[in-house]
């Protein structure tokens, strides 16, 4: 039966939440307001797609085919004449004006242009480009060709959106229109769970601010950001911002929660958990081995040795003759230097020195340098870089440091679930110390102090059978899967079998344990995306915009952020 009037519409209307005509339901599930307004607009293309135009107004046709003027005047009062008729639906997705054109196929109007007229056309978009100060790679945007094309399908005469149609009104619709895009995700939330992550930050306006990010195995997703220069940042106060996002995502959908382990987050997490009971929180994990790191730097002989590599790189690049020398040697790269914030790059950058050795004795014992030692710090320089003692030093802390660096790019990435690797990474790390000094407690009694700081117990027998795993393990389950008896059933079952032999017999046996590992190891194990994010933040909240409103700047990032989440997984 079809129902036809005023009447469905404006349900329709009330639904959807679209103002205007009838008020917006605040009550309506997302799902059911995200069909509505597919309706909607299904209706609105519908009702366009009674006219169709052949593209010959705005265009002077004889100009380039020789038609007689009154021809096209015949041919436009034809269409006039027939535009009411009704169009068959086979054909009408492709004669919709304004819809997507294949670039792989220019129009005959586009062949027949001179290479002058193509070459003035391209420079019309690189002088925008230039004086807009706008990044070449901007072209690299699947956005890019697509929108030259629908600028193309108007014909000439179009007119681009103003300053305050971008700001306003088309600000609004791409962020309805995003949005939506990430409620069709929701579905993906389900299954595998999903984790909230949250950060702060503060602007170049000094206010503070926190991003809220919802992480899945299908990528992360961003759901608003809060300025709370304005309240106490304490843990009832952050509590009830949490809240809110639960709510957004639905807490039988989240799994964990996920930020730095500052006291007020931490206590965040714990009462959290008291109004969601199966909500848990754990630190980053990313920030917990920067932490570990930063521990390590402080130990005197890495202490030492990263004050000696950084007179090193310090002297090569404040000196413009010795660092033009060693450009201009074959095979020569820069030295990576050491971030403000990130301690890994200290053994990165040790790493990278190195990898220069030779570059650097060839160049502290050329006969050019030799004018170059009445400089300051120069034969400092030239001691250090033929000490072998300094070299060899270099060579064993990068060889320490790099399991657990390798740990750290596994938590760091929002590419790969990284929540069951943290635990048996760390254990591997501490593994590798001791078989590095050859299990001599002497040599490696000070790296395994400070990286054991993780907080977990090192069996040397069997990772699962230590007791705290064991303890974490079914509290975890307990959480989960409440009062679940039959799951502590295929547990055994499982823990007798090898695991790749049993999961391929009898995954259907245990449907439980199933669900509960696909949510486990499906989630993220650091909070990096938010600060990813604050990088997108500071591209759009420049210098120059730095008067941008919260709320226009939520809108852009929100637009930004999960528009290439759109672009990437085709949602």
């Amino acid at each position: 039966m079809t129902i036809r009037g005023g009447g469905i519409h404006r349900m329709k209307e009330h639904l959807a939440g679209l103002s205007g005509n009838v008020m917006s339901c605040t009550k309506v599930p997302s799902e059911v307001r995200f069909r509505m307004k597919a309706s909607i607009k299904e209706h609105e293309e519908k009702k366009k797609e009674k006219i169709i135009s052949v593209g010959f107004e705005n265009t002077d046709e004889s100009e380039f085919y020789g038609i007689d003027n009154q021809e096209i005047q015949n041919h436009k009062d034809k269409r006039v004449d027939n535009k009411r008729k009704k169009i068959s639906s086979d054909i009408k997705d492709f004669m919709k004006p304004g819809e997507q054109i294949d670039a792989s196929q220019p129009s005959i109007k586009a062949c027949i242009q001179s290479k002058a007229r193509w070459k003035e056309t391209d420079m019309s978009l690189a002088l925008w480009f230039y004086d807009a100060c706008i990044p070449l790679n901007a072209v690299n945007s699947p956005h890019y060709q697509h929108a030259i094309n629908m600028v193309a399908s108007m014909g000439h005469g179009y007119i681009g959106p103003n300053y305050h149609a971008l700001r306003v009104p088309l600000l609004k619709e791409a962020k309805l229109f995003v949005q939506n895009a990430v409620d069709s995700m929701r579905s993906r939330w389900v299954e595998p769970g999903c984790t909230i992550m949250g950060d702060g930050w503060t602007d170049n306006r000094s206010r503070s601010l926190i991003n809220f990010l919802v992480y899945c195995n299908q990528g992360v997703s961003f759901i608003k950001s809060v300025d709370i220069s304005g309240i106490e940042a304490n843990a009832e106060n952050l509590c009830n911002l949490f809240a809110e996002i639960v709510e957004i995502v639905g807490a039988e959908n989240i799994v964990h929660m996920v930020t730095d382990n500052a006291p007020n987050y931490k206590n965040v997490g714990s009462l959290l958990n008291e109004r969601y009971p199966t909500v848990t929180w754990s630190p980053c994990a990313a920030h917990c081995i920067n932490l570990i790191m930063k521990d390590m730097t402080k130990l005197p002989m890495v202490h030492d040795l990263i004050t000696l590599a950084s007179r090193v790189t310090v002297f090569v690049y404040n000196h413009k003759w010795p660092l033009n020398w060693l450009r201009n040697r074959s095979g020569w790269t820069e030295i990576i230097r050491p971030g403000d914030t990130r301690f890994g790059t200290c053994f990165i950058a040790l790493k990278s020195l190195h990898d220069h050795k030779e570059h650097l004795q060839a160049l502290v014992t050329s006969s050019d340098f030799k004018k170059y030692l009445k400089v300051a710090k120069a034969k400092e320089v030239k001691q250090i870089v033929l000490d072998e003692q300094f070299w060899n030093n270099c060579l064993i802390i990068s060889k320490i440091m790099g399991p657990i660096m390798r740990l750290l790019r596994i938590c760091d990435s929002d590419e790969k679930p990284s929540l069951g690797y943290v635990y048996e990474g760390m254990w591997r790390v501490i593994k590798g110390v001791k078989e590095l000094f050859k299990n001599k407690e002497k040599l490696y009694g000070n790296c395994i102090l400070v990286e054991s700081s993780l907080a977990f117990q090192y069996d040397p027998e069997s990772l699962t059978g230590s007791s705290e795993v064991t303890r974490g393990l079914l509290d975890v389950l307990d959480l989960m899967v409440p009062g679940a008896e039959d799951l502590m059933g295929e547990m055994n079952t499982f823990r007798e079998k090898r695991e790749d032999e049993w999961w391929r017999t009898f995954e259907f046996d245990a449907p439980n344990l199933q669900k509960v590992a696909i949510k486990l190891l499906s989630q993220t194990s650091s909070s990096s995306g938010c600060e990813r994010n604050w990088s997108v933040f500071e591209r759009i909240h420049t210098k120059k915009r730095n008067r941008l409103e919260h709320q226009r700047l939520n809108d852009l990032v929100f637009v930004h952020y999960n528009l290439r989440l759109k672009n990437r997984y085709e949602l």
